[in-house]
């Protein structure tokens, strides 16, 4: 029966840490800067852009043949660059911290990447952006920590490929119907929402979750 591990309240006993649980980045060298970044744009295998006010509406992302890791994080984006669908090799990318409404279309693209982080997200409409995430083949673990989430779209059940999902620190009361239809899912955070663990529900779930409560 498939068993996944739920983390609703507390630290988890017997894992080391949520991180052992996620996908590896590229071991490459990190690149911050986006001007060193562009003198030699076919070797960058990781770019680190997080925490800088930069513009990046004239940049041609296509000439990051090689990309696999990309963070935007905490760069007060208000719009998604269309042009990171040309980032052929992405693995992974970290969107956190922004200001944007939804995942440009263009993104559908992305047909390696495994990884995405969408936390702390102040403007991010889940729903509206389900086409875009709904049709990332590839993903495997989605993070979406700390963005006021109460309940999930209807949608979010054709996430096929999800084995790692993270929803803690958010505003559920109830865990979501849609997560026992994600097949392949195999850990779920959901630590630091506002569920009660006495629920009847939350103590005689019988769907093959392994269920902690502290």
């Amino acid at each position: 029966m498939k068993k996944i591990v739920i983390l609703v309240l507390g630290f988890l006993g017997g894992i080391n840490s949520l991180s052992s649980q996620s996908i590896p980045v590229a071991d490459n060298k990190r690149v911050v800067s986006l001007e060193e970044a562009l003198r030699s744009p076919k070797e960058v295998i990781n770019l680190d852009l997080s925490n800088q006010q930069i513009n990046l509406d004239k940049i041609d992302w296509s000439v990051f043949s090689n990309l696999e890791y990309l963070s935007l994080k905490n760069d007060n984006l208000t719009v998604i660059p269309e042009g990171l669908s040309k980032l052929s090799k992405l693995k992974t990318l970290d969107l956190s911290g922004n200001n944007f409404k939804v995942l440009p279309k263009t993104l559908k693209s992305l047909s390696k990447l495994q990884v995405l982080y969408l936390n702390d997200e102040k403007q991010f409409d889940l729903e509206k952006s389900m086409d875009v995430l709904s049709n990332l083949s590839s993903l495997k673990e989605l993070h979406l920590e700390n963005d006021k989430l109460q309940s999930l779209p209807k949608q979010f059940d054709k996430m096929k490929s999800l084995e790692l999902l993270y929803l803690n620190d958010n505003d559920f009361m109830e865990l979501p119907k849609q997560i026992m239809r994600l097949d392949h899912l195999r850990f779920l955070d959901f630590k630091n929402n506002k569920v009660d663990p006495n629920l009847p529900d939350m103590r005689n779930l019988n769907f093959g979750f392994k269920l902690i409560l502290e």
